[in-house]
């Protein structure tokens, strides 16, 4: 279990002050979706939602291995397993159909020389998988995240470091390589101690979530656009869009998943930006998005 901050209320607002941020969107009450039901899900750290599933990870700790939730009932029905050992997983993001990406990106002593990602199934059924680990690295030195995002429409990876004063948002080259480091370039900034992100659906704006905030920022510009308190929980570390608006997840056992609705300013951010996101893409990357 990582240490709560005393102070993360006050010290999360400041990188987004000095004018950066619209004003605050009102504050949406949160409503069970969901109940994890199984034991050894313990400290929800990553979220996915996907078909009516969910899949969620236990933080640093445990075993290499995901757990897919019936999101009607909060029963496991799935669960992956692959043969090595994490050092620190902390997020999850859609890797299409049937696929998730695990982020082994938590570094809290700032001591790793690279982080890494794999892209594992998930789904109904025991799956045991042979994982293959893409090794990312930093270009100004170790930082620690627990946010791992995919860009719905190029699938290029982001990472969000976490920290306390304020993070930075990091990209993936487009084509991760196996078999040699993949070198991260800053893209962005962020606020601080993100525990977790994700793109919504068109593209054009992201979801960073707090312990206790959402803020959507632009993308690709990465520009802060709105924010809102999040219904309190024990410490929350997942989000995910929903169908009815965004899941929030929280570590504890047999802990709520909440579902929030998205401010109109966030959804409004997505339209305009999914069109100009396509485009931009099919630009840079020199061919057509995954």
């Amino acid at each position: 279990m990582k240490e709560r901050y005393f102070v993360a209320g006050v010290l999360v607002m400041l990188p987004f002050l000095a004018g950066a941020v619209s004003e605050e969107s009102p504050s949406a009450p949160g409503r069970e979706a969901f109940r994890f039901s199984d034991p050894d899900i313990v400290e929800s750290s990553g979220l996915v939602a996907q078909d009516g599933l969910v899949v969620t990870t236990n933080d640093s700790g445990d075993s290499g291995r995901v757990f897919t939730v019936d999101a009607r009932t909060g029963s496991t029905v799935g669960v992956t397993t692959w043969p090595s050992e994490p050092v620190d997983v902390e997020a999850l993001a859609p890797a299409g159909p049937g696929h998730v990406w695990v982020g082994d990106i938590g570094d809290n002593r700032a001591v790793r020389d690279s982080v890494e990602v794999l892209r594992v199934p998930f789904g109904r059924g025991d799956v045991a998988a042979g994982a293959t680990a893409y090794e990312l690295v930093y270009p100004d030195g170790p930082r620690d995240a627990e946010a791992l995002v995919r860009h719905p429409l190029s699938g290029q990876l982001f990472v969000v470091t976490k920290g306390i004063f304020g993070g930075a948002v990091y990209a993936a080259p487009l084509r991760l390589r196996a078999d040699r480091p993949n070198a991260l370039v800053e893209a962005g900034e962020a606020p601080g101690l993100v525990t977790d992100a994700t793109f919504l659906p068109g593209g054009g704006g992201v979801v960073m979530r707090t312990y206790s905030k959402a803020y959507v920022s632009d993308f690709p510009s990465w520009q802060p656009v709105t924010s809102w308190t999040l219904p309190a929980q024990e410490q929350g570390e997942g989000v995910a869009v929903g169908p009815d608006g965004l899941l929030l997840s929280t570590e504890g056992a047999r802990s709520q998943v909440l579902s929030v609705p998205l401010p109109d300013e966030a959804r409004a951010t997505d339209l305009r930006g999914s069109a100009w996101t396509a485009l931009r893409w099919l630009a840079t990357a020199g061919g057509v998005p995954l």
